[in-house]
């Protein structure tokens, strides 16, 4: 899973000078938000709109087969009786220029027919047309913008059938309006387009992006939110999305920033950006917790995958009633973290019913026993509520205390009422927890069962087991009774096998059985154990394909997005299997890797073995992103010491960023289809972080950072 650092829409953004800043900080307070400023057209979107949208999982690789094939996916597989009624094109649907009269043209090759056609075979199915533009001079893809021309684009749309458009902000018009801040200037072309859309008399949909392009502190951010709402139904706020676990965590963030929400309510949604469930980057576990947490968050729902290849789990995850409800909830408050822990977050959001939907979101790499209370969460006072499991379909009652054991990057979902009608079993939660594992020695790992419910179990047996290659003396521990409020803690003993080199994880499962009532019921916990152990060398730890032939590009992913560095293009400037590179008085042997092979590290804290002592550590690399990350060096006498390591975009960025220098220049890339984007930088760096003067270096560990890429090392 990598990041897509030739996002064009991000990369473009940054051409336009507007500082994309991801740090959260508190907003000015906020009232209610108020009605849109332009002529009304009711309240188009009650509730979050859901739907598909392509961008997240094709790109500019759309044609007119992609969004009829979508239409009858979302009819016959059930998707539009579960609410998802949009279809939305994204961008590259147009050439680049307008025609002699001023008029936007469709790009015939991908949409034969035009969008006219393809807007009534959306509708003929019951479903709705959006369509994506830009409100600077062009689109984030370069092809024709609609700044100037609002009126006559709104105009085209309502002939068309378009129920839905979503305005980028790429390539801004700041030059036209001298004085006036980028907020100010925002606010200026977003209510042009506005009362374009008011003017047409066609109802539809106003998705805004100007939030996301001053993300998410600063004046500039605060004042495009104080406007936002006056303008359209809903907006980005913050970074696109890719197929990846980071990214979902970096939009949850951003969508927590202090006093968002306050924004959000019925027809003025904060949209966290498209769901990437289906497209292969997050495993099942973090697609539904994407799915959960969206929907705790009021954010719309708008699919962006091939529907038809939704594997039966994929489609179980995105067409839950019970959790669509709670995205769909009418009262349309947006949940809040209530609060957090090493970790993990629970959220808790009003519905219109008089329950609390909450969320146990575990953010981190192992699983673990989240605790919370109803108090905590804001129920009503009580003293039974009961819990509905929104993913399992369970209902048990608590005295007040909420807790599960969530595996990592997981999630679970309750809406909790308060007073419980007739009997249900007692809501219990397992805890398992260890020492250090060390191989060969037994380590004691306890399994704690409790009981938080207002009625007794019996008949407890406690069980461990241990992943393959490991051993636990006596798996089984038998209990009589749980009284409520009461715990019962099983020890076991497990002996564990060597780790593999690098980073590994192991699960610890335990399993509870008990009867309540005659009934027959199961619990179940687990931990993680990570280890992090010493990879030889850098070539052993290689994990990413960054760099393909022309002739087959295919293998290559270095950005997230299937793009890679041309080899060919790499020799041409003397980048060859085994080659040696010198930079800033530094010598590295370029990977010996043929092309298509793994030929480097994507940053996730791997310890790699290196030897030598010098006044500095020196790295070949790029991101695939912007972040900067800590790397930790560890000498032989067991001291370390620890610096920040960035590396500039491969494309299109600042060269000299993290005070990188470029050292390896090719004028093109590798996408999927071949060669491609001649004429652009694509670029490896030197940087260096210092070392202990005197002291000879064992270990190196890499940031635990995905975005950065490191090809080769050296102590300089």
């Amino acid at each position: 899973m990598t990041p897509r650092a030739h996002h064009l829409r991000t990369l473009l953004a940054l051409f336009s000078a507007v500082a994309v800043a991801l740090a959260l900080t508190v907003l000015a307070p906020v009232a209610t938000p108020v009605a849109r400023a332009v002529p009304s057209q009711g309240v188009l979107a009650p509730t979050p709109p859901m739907g598909f949208n392509d961008w997240a999982g094709f790109g500019c690789n759309i044609d007119e087969k992609l969004f009829t094939d979508t239409a009858d996916a979302m009819a016959s597989l059930g998707l539009r009786k579960a609410g998802y009624d949009y279809v939305n094109v994204d961008d590259c649907w147009m050439q680049r220029d307008r025609d002699a009269d001023g008029n936007l043209q469709v790009d015939t090759t991908r949409f034969p027919h035009g969008m006219k056609w393809l807007a009534d075979y959306v509708h003929a199915r019951g479903l709705k047309f959006g369509i994506y533009e830009d409100a600077g001079y062009k689109t984030c893809q370069g092809a024709a913008g609609s700044y100037g021309h609002f009126q006559q684009d709104a105009d085209l749309y309502a002939s068309w059938g378009v129920d839905y458009l979503k305005l980028d902000y790429c390539y801004q018009p700041l030059d036209q309006y001298p004085g006036k801040t980028p907020a100010e200037v925002a606010h200026i072309v977003y209510h042009q387009a506005s009362q374009a859309i008011a003017n047409t008399g066609r109802p539809m949909i106003f998705s805004e992006s100007a939030p996301a392009y001053f993300c998410c502190q600063g004046q500039n951010f605060s004042d495009v939110m104080s406007w936002i709402g006056q303008e359209g139904e809903l907006w980005r706020f913050g970074s696109d999305i890719y197929d990846a676990w980071p990214s979902v965590l970096q939009n949850y963030r951003e969508d927590n920033t202090p006093g968002l929400a306050d924004y959000a309510g019925p027809d003025h949604w904060n949209d966290a950006d498209m769901l990437e469930i289906g497209n292969g980057g997050l495993s099942l576990t973090e697609a539904q917790s994407q799915f959960t947490v969206w929907s705790e968050l009021a954010s719309p729902l708008l699919l962006s995958t091939t529907l038809s290849k939704l594997s039966p789990a994929e489609l179980a995850v995105v067409e839950n009633r019970d959790v669509i409800a709670v995205d769909q909830d009418p009262l349309g408050v947006q949940g809040r973290v209530v609060q957090s822990g090493q970790g993990y977050d629970v959220l808790s959001r009003p519905l219109a019913n008089g329950d609390r939907a909450v969320v146990l979101f575990n953010k981190g790499d192992t699983a673990q026993t989240i605790t919370t209370t109803a108090q905590n969460v804001g129920a009503d006072p009580g003293s039974r509520y009961e819990l509905f499991d929104l993913v399992s379909k369970r209902r048990t009652e608590t005295t007040g205390t909420i807790a599960a054991n969530v595996p990592p990057h997981g999630t679970v979902m309750y809406r909790v009422s308060t007073g419980v009608s007739g009997a249900l079993p007692p809501a219990t939660a397992v805890t398992v927890g260890s020492g250090t594992f060390q191989a060969g020695k037994p380590t004691p790992v306890k399994v704690t069962f409790t009981n938080h419910g207002s009625s007794s179990v019996d008949r407890v047996d406690v069980r461990l087991d241990v992943p393959d290659g490991w051993t636990v003396k006596s798996a089984s521990r038998p209990f009589a009774v749980v009284k409520p409020g009461a715990s019962v803690t099983a020890t076991f003993d497990v002996v564990s096998s060597p780790p593999p080199p690098g980073l590994a994880s192991k699960t610890l499962e335990a399993s509870v059985r008990y009867s309540w009532r005659g009934q027959n019921l199961t619990e179940t916990g687990a931990e993680t154990v990570i280890t992090n152990t010493p990879y030889e060398s850098l070539a052993q730890a290689f994990n990413n394909i960054g760099v393909t032939d022309e002739s087959n590009p295919a293998p290559g992913d270095f950005d997230g997005g299937g793009d890679s560095y041309s080899a060919q293009a790499l020799a041409a400037q003397g980048a060859t299997p085994g080659a040696t590179i010198t930079a800033n008085g530094a010598g590295f042997t370029w990977p010996d890797a043929a092309a298509g092979t793994r030929d480097n590290v994507q940053a996730q804290g791997q310890l790699v073995q290196l030897s030598g002592s010098g006044s500095a550590l020196a790295f070949l690399g790029a991101e695939a992103g912007f972040s900067s990350g800590t790397v930790t060096v560890t000498y032989t006498d067991g001291t370390t010491s620890s610096a920040s390591l960035g590396f500039p975009n491969w494309c299109c960025s600042d060269q000299h960023a993290y005070g990188a220098t470029p050292v390896i220049v090719t004028d093109h890339r590798n996408t999927p289809s071949g060669p491609a984007n001649f004429g652009i930088q694509y670029v490896v760096f030197y940087n260096s972080i210092p070392l202990t003067a005197g002291k000879t270096v064992a270990t190196v560990q890499l940031p635990d950072q995905p975005a950065i890429h490191v090809f080769a090392m050296a102590v300089q």
